[in-house]
């Protein structure tokens, strides 16, 4: 099987996000993700965290990515075909990328 990087997007940091939060909205949103992994749980290599303070170093900007997690599957499709119905798509302005990793040539 071939691993894949998922990034998770959000117009909000993480932090922000969790410190707005309210206990009862942060536990729905833990039962959508456990929901997510009970159904993917074969696919699943990293469930991920999410991510702090993150900067893209050619502009110098804060970074629109807040979580990742490292999924394994046949091919990108299978991959991008786990990810319909991820809880991240509840998030306002939450956009998700799937990244195949490549072999590094000569290792």
């Amino acid at each position: 099987m071939k691993k894949f990087l998922v990034l998770y997007h959000a117009p909000a940091s993480a932090m922000e996000q969790m410190a707005k939060a309210t206990s009862a909205q942060a536990k729905a949103g833990m039962d959508l993700w456990m929901k997510w992994k009970d159904k993917n749980s074969k696919g699943i290599v990293d469930l991920g965290m999410p991510l702090g303070n993150g900067r893209r170093l050619q502009s110098g900007q804060p970074s629109t990515v807040v979580g990742y997690s490292i999924v394994q599957a046949d091919s990108i499709d299978a991959a991008t075909k786990m990810m319909k119905d991820h809880p991240h798509f509840h998030t306002p302005g939450g956009s998700v990328e799937v990244f195949e990793f490549l072999p590094v040539p000569g290792m």
